[in-house]
């Protein structure tokens, strides 16, 4: 596992019309984005309707649901979220990998 993400959606904003019958029950399409950079509130991407090829061509504004959070990260993946109270700074150091052993091999 490379990380945990934590996320919250507005369930007012879901468009009911986009819910689909699938084998084992209902299910929504969403699209989970992460962002390079933590942001202002300590969000690391947020979360949005899936959008069909056909509302990609034509440019249809994109239906935001909510925001997302990386909890935990093995450093390979992304880089968690600083916790409430911790500098940015120190998080993201504390998940860079140790440095490369000076071996010839």
């Amino acid at each position: 596992m490379a990380s945990i993400i934590s996320a919250n959606i507005d369930l007012t904003k879901i468009d009911k019309s986009k819910i689909y019958e699938g084998k084992k029950g209902k299910y929504y399409p969403i699209t989970i984005v992460l962002n390079d950079e933590v942001g202002q509130f300590g969000d690391s991407g947020y979360v949005q309707t899936e959008q069909t090829k056909e509302e990609r061509d034509a440019k249809a504004p994109k239906s935001f649901l909510g925001n997302v959070k990386v909890v935990w990260s093995n450093g390979s993946n992304v880089a968690p979220a600083p916790r409430d109270g911790e500098p940015q700074h120190q998080q993201q150091n504390a998940t860079q990998s140790a440095p490369e052993p000076d071996l010839p091999f």
